[in-house]
């Protein structure tokens, strides 16, 4: 049947989810392998906080510009560009000497992510802009292909924070980096040679002016996604893994390699778990021939769900006092059910930015959103560390749970197109 074949486009769409998927392995490894060996160097959690600021930082001002690059340049110019970038960040960390002074490694170390941040930055946007040109746009082709990119390359970074610990536990750290920069050699090098057409030219025409958007929907929607992303990244970026490693580590080596296992097995799991949900979301959602102002509704309350998850843990964190047993598996349990519903909200929101633009201004909107996406990581990371050093864990869970009731308040604000079209097929009307 018609209806069965592959559509155009489809094995382009195949090439870009594969590097995809390549560039966030070694991204999720990276974080793991950095977060990891510098605490046990004797890194403070603000001092960890820093080290991923530049990071987050980088990656808002790629994703302002590159939506500009792309449209200029082509989508295939920035994924090659970010693969490339990704590659001489991870031998650059290399050349970290630890003979340098607490400030020198804090600075190079911040100024190295702040190149995987443009790294990681191009290829997300390049990947998720290909997705809006490339889906079929009937029988809801658009959200089921963001959500298997989405999903799909979640679960993938999710084996790289694993992967990181195991590298950092058998092989250590220089050798590890060297080991994921041949690898994406290897992948860059196949993609661009397989690469079919079917991505659009640069255009010589395009303005930078145009990638300030002017659509209330997109502004409120990337609104909504920095606070959204800012509720995670409080408890994930430092908070939480030092949390577990207080707990689960006695101080000696043979410690902390277990601490690093098991660290790293649990970020890996709620990760993977994440993109799996992300991936099942339109059906999680029903969202087969739900109108946009439908997937919007169940985008307020899905976040306004969220928010209620870790105040919860935060009060049980308090009520604990000290680090506790039964704390400890209350917390797993807690972040792994903020990690399903945060799915569902993060998968609506990557369909609605897609919903909301327009074919001609994709690269310009999806860059916009995921500059607010890069912008909410930053807000995050800094608080991670700074509300963990002020306040422990429950402060930390805490300003989680208010970050979360923000990006409510943007997505309540949230409009259906005019056209109030339908994720099953195109408006009729």
């Amino acid at each position: 049947m018609a209806s069965r074949a592959r559509p155009e486009g489809f094995s382009a769409y195949i090439a870009v989810t594969a590097s995809y998927w390549a560039f966030m392995l070694t991204d999720g490894a990276l974080r793991m392998l950095v977060l990891l060996h510098f605490h046990t160097l004797g890194f403070s959690p603000i001092q960890l906080a820093w080290l991923f600021l530049l990071y987050e930082f980088m990656g808002m001002v790629t994703n302002l510009g590159a939506g500009w690059i792309a449209k200029r340049f082509g989508l295939t110019a920035t994924l090659y560009a970010g693969l490339a970038i990704q590659i001489m960040a991870l031998l650059a960390l290399t050349r970290l000497d630890q003979a340098w002074g607490m400030a020198m490694s804090v600075t190079y170390v911040m100024v190295v992510q702040g190149a995987s941040g443009v790294a990681k930055d191009l290829a997300k946007m390049s990947s998720k802009s290909a997705v809006k040109l490339l889906a079929p746009a009937a029988d809801g082709g658009l959200f089921r292909w963001v959500a298997v990119l989405t999903g799909s390359k979640n679960a993938v970074k999710g084996l790289g924070f694993l992967l990181g610990a195991v590298l950092l536990a058998v092989w250590g750290f220089e050798p590890s980096l060297y080991v994921m920069a041949a690898v994406l050699t290897a992948i860059l090098m196949s993609v661009a040679m397989l690469m079919p057409p079917g991505l659009p030219r640069g255009s010589k025409t395009a303005k930078f002016r145009d990638v300030f958007s002017t659509s209330r929907n997109v502004n409120l929607l990337s609104a909504a996604r920095v606070f959204l992303f800012a509720a995670r990244d409080v408890w994930f970026v430092v908070g939480v893994p030092i949390y577990f490693y207080s707990v689960l580590s006695d101080g000696s080596e043979a410690g902390n390699r277990a601490a690093f296992f098991q660290i790293g097995t649990f970020m890996a799991l709620w990760i993977i778990g994440y993109g799996a949900i992300q991936a099942a979301a339109p059906k999680i959602l029903a969202a087969r021939g739900k109108t946009d102002a439908r997937i919007v509704e169940m985008a307020v309350l899905w976040v306004g769900l969220l928010a209620l998850i870790p105040a919860a843990l935060a009060l049980a964190a308090a009520f604990a006092g000290a680090p506790q047993p039964w704390l400890t598996w209350i917390l797993i349990a807690g972040l792994l059910v903020f990690g399903m519903v945060f799915a569902v909200n993060s998968s609506a929101h990557s369909y609605l930015i897609l919903a909301f633009t327009r074919a001609e201004r994709v690269t310009m909107d999806v860059g916009f959103y995921y500059m607010s996406n890069a912008a909410g990581r930053l807000l995050g990371t800094l608080l991670s560390g700074l509300s963990y050093q002020l306040g422990g864990l429950p402060l930390c869970l805490g300003t989680a749970a208010v970050m979360a009731g923000l990006s409510w308040l943007a997505a309540r604000r949230l409009r259906a197109q005019a056209d109030n079209s339908s994720t099953n097929c195109p408006a009729t009307h």
